[in-house]
């Protein structure tokens, strides 16, 4: 009995469940649809918040390098909207018409013998529309998207534990209708760091943050350790490495820290990680050798 589990041991996949995040991971950078969404949200932030236009760039590229996304950087520093507008507003203009059925990915994917899940900071409605676009709809166990880790919408910077927090130790208070009592320079921050005064944490939880992962992975019941994660940003690989995922970084051959692999593009999975399709192999010579007889001397 011991030879024979230790032999099943071996069999055994290294994987069983495949994490990926959805844009410019399962379809190409150069489809436009991030640089779309990211003049969709200046927008959105001249239009609907007010911002000044000349201050756009350098706030968007601040809260969004310090906060994961541009959304939870504006509700970080004191603006309150809604969720689903915002969504609607961002992602409702995107040009869907560039992504095209693949049915390359579909079958490398559906070859996979193991769950597969998605991970995406975006909401629903857009992580369905992609995957239908792409012809995907149906090779995915799961979709762990915005409003998964964010359930109801939370006007009020909250202490919960589920909650991403940044480094800092003061924050704003914030009024009972969810606005800050005033909006938190964020640039001038930059420009002129108070001593002692940190950056507002986020009511949002989103990648990259550690706390929005392990939570991710907790809701999908996956064990990191035996878990696969497909990304495009850097960042996120990172910080999938450091809860314990294997990681695999998209767009581009060079890896980098964190990565244990890092494919131009995801239709490469096959030649870069073959282990994967290992599996398969292996669980016919385990069923194979299940089979058969094994001859033994008994004695009367």
């Amino acid at each position: 009995m011991v030879f024979e589990d230790l032999y099943m041991q071996g069999q055994r996949p290294k994987y069983d469940c495949l994490l990926f995040d959805l844009d410019d991971t399962l379809y190409p950078l150069s489809s436009g649809l991030a640089t779309s969404c990211r003049t969709n949200i200046e927008d959105y932030m001249v239009e609907k918040l007010g911002i000044d236009k000349s201050k756009i760039h350098d706030l968007c590229n601040i809260l969004y390098k310090n906060y994961g996304t541009t959304m939870a950087g504006l509700r970080a520093i004191g603006y309150d909207f809604d969720y689903d507008e915002y969504h609607s507003f961002v992602h409702g203009r995107l040009p869907y018409e560039n992504l095209k059925p693949d049915p390359v990915l579909r079958s490398l994917l559906l070859n996979l013998p193991y769950r597969r899940v998605i991970f995406t900071n975006a909401d629903k409605v857009h992580a369905a529309k992609v995957l239908s676009k792409l012809g995907l709809e149906d090779c995915f166990e799961g979709i762990v998207c915005f409003e998964t880790l964010n359930p109801t919408h939370k006007s009020t910077v909250s202490d919960d534990e589920d909650d991403i927090e940044f480094v800092g130790s003061r924050t704003f208070a914030a009024t009972n209708n969810g606005s800050s009592s005033e909006i938190f320079d964020i640039i001038g921050h930059f420009a002129q760091p108070i001593v002692g005064l940190g950056l507002p944490k986020s009511p949002i939880v989103c990648k990259p943050s550690e706390a929005a992962i392990e939570q991710a992975l907790k809701v999908a019941n996956i064990d990191p350790q035996r878990t696969l994660f497909f990304e495009d940003s850097v960042r996120n690989i990172q910080a999938g490495k450091r809860v314990g995922l294997q990681t695999v970084l998209i767009g581009t051959s060079q890896r980098v820290k964190g990565a244990d692999y890092a494919l131009e593009s995801i239709h490469n999975i096959r030649e870069a990680i073959p282990e994967l399709w290992e599996a398969d192999r292996k669980s016919e010579v385990a069923a194979y050798s299940g089979n058969v007889a094994v001859e033994t001397s008994v004695t009367a």
